[in-house]
């Protein structure tokens, strides 16, 4: 298979580390520039309207990503599905597989606003929102699922152009809409004098420019993420193979969230210092896991593209320096982190008691982030050759499901806001070994199925 045009990659030939490098560096700085404009948000309100309105932003993170996390799964779906497309060289089903998932990110995103808006208060109070901040993250969350078919749209396209391997314009759109996101949160809240809602509307706005420059390139490429207005429909039989890889994925991302609103209700037991600590080492913490996560996503999609090939070696080469990429990587940005907690918390609070707990996780998170990259190396993998399914009932068993039990036990027998993150590290350890434990007889069942049909 010859490299395609748009700057599209074939994973399946050529040296293995640099092509994953040069998926997964791009990745990388998307995960880290969406968290520097997260972070933005919530520093703009911190500085001009204080711990109040970072509480605000803060308590609606674990809730936004319970709502959207089940059909974003089904944007990694697509992106699965079209890599292996790519691998077997079938444009036709690629361009087919495009429209429909663009539309269908569309409809999905125009229902999640009809339930973010009127469902706003109703779902916080649920998590134990503290009364005092109510109302500003409850208005927070409305705007913000207002503009859910642009975020849905935009990730769906993203998925589009990593499953071919153009992982860099994202990130040079992601970019720009990113500064225009800093620009607005400064002016609405600045000169406007608002509040949550100025960020809000900011993040909705930075999204429509990534998501429309995202299209522009989509319907000029002539490669496999081609989108023409004629595929622009629900194809039965790519949208059941959508479903069979992304529906899993989706659950599996939703009870992670399920897991997280229990953290968070359980953060939220510390008041408004322990919701504002957790909203600001998150801000910091999350970098290592980003970093992680985009070397894993960038393997998903060279095992994708190999396992569409049937590349048996290439495909365990592939997970294997993946794994290593990670360990270093998180490595050093864990320590970078943690270097700099102090300083870095003091940018969005000087209150000492927030500082304190929001250091106090974040040490626990980046010494162990490397262990949850190395989870989702596995993960994605499992995905990639076919088995959304198992990893699915590998994550929820392993991770959701024990997360909820420490919090009912272990946690209880030591109420401490220390004890609340331990359950990460632990659950995703636990994961990684089933996890292998199911993918080596995965691998070897597609090498013996290879070798079947080559007559060997």
């Amino acid at each position: 298979m010859q490299k395609t045009v748009n700057h599209e990659m074939d994973l399946t030939s050529g040296p293995l580390f640099k092509k994953l490098l040069i998926v997964a560096i791009p990745l990388i700085f998307t995960n880290i520039l969406q968290l520097l404009f997260n972070a933005a948000d919530v520093a703009v309100v911190g500085i001009f309207k204080g711990d109040d309105a970072v509480a605000a932003v803060g308590a609606n993170t674990a809730l936004i990503n319970l709502i959207i996390n089940l059909f974003v799964g089904l944007g990694a779906g697509a992106s699965v599905v079209l890599a292996k497309y790519v691998g077997q060289g079938n444009k036709e089903r690629a361009e087919k597989l495009v429209g429909t998932a663009m539309l269908l990110s569309v409809l999905i995103g125009v229902g999640l606003s009809f339930v973010g808006v009127f469902g706003a208060k109703t779902f916080l109070t649920w998590m134990n929102c503290d009364p005092l901040i109510l109302d500003q993250a409850a208005l927070y969350l409305r705007i913000y699922f207002i503009g859910m078919p642009i975020i849905m749209l935009y990730n769906f396209a993203a998925g589009v152009l990593r499953a071919v391997g153009d992982t860099l314009r994202p990130m040079l759109f992601l970019l720009l809409g990113g500064v225009i996101n800093v620009g607005l949160n400064v002016f609405f809240v600045t000169v406007c004098d608002m509040s949550v809602d100025g960020v809000a509307i900011a993040t909705v706005v930075s999204q429509l420019v990534s998501a429309v420059l995202a299209l522009v390139i989509m319907f000029k490429s002539d490669g496999y993420s081609k989108l023409t207005l004629k595929r622009l429909r629900i194809y039965k039989s790519e949208f059941k193979e959508i479903l069979k890889v992304g529906l899993p994925s989706g659950i599996q991302a939703s009870m992670f969230s399920i897991s997280n609103v229990l953290i968070q209700s359980t953060v939220n037991t510390f008041l408004k210092v322990g919701t504002t600590a957790n909203a600001v080492a998150h801000q910091f913490d999350a970098f290592v896991a980003m970093t992680g996560n985009g070397v894993a996503l960038a393997s998903m999609s060279v095992v994708s593209q190999n396992y569409g090939a049937k590349n048996v070696s290439r495909i365990k080469r592939a997970i294997l320096l993946a794994i290593a990429t990670v360990l270093v990587a998180d490595s050093i940005v864990g320590a970078l982190i943690l270097i700099l907690a102090e300083p870095l918390c003091r940018i969005m609070t000087q209150d000492v008691a927030v500082i304190e707990l929001a250091i106090t996780r974040m040490t626990i998170m980046c010494l162990t982030f490397s262990i949850g990259g190395v989870m989702d190396v596995l993960t994605y993998a499992l995905r990639a050759l076919g088995k959304s399914t198992t990893a699915m009932v590998i994550s929820i068993l392993f991770v959701c499901v024990f997360r909820i039990v420490w919090i009912n036990t272990f946690y209880l027998l030591n109420p401490t806001f220390a004890m609340i993150f331990y359950s990460y590290p632990i659950s995703w350890f636990m994961s990684i070994i089933v996890d292998i434990l199911f993918l080596i007889p995965t691998i070897k069942k597609i090498k013996e199925s290879v070798m079947e049909k080559q007559g060997v």
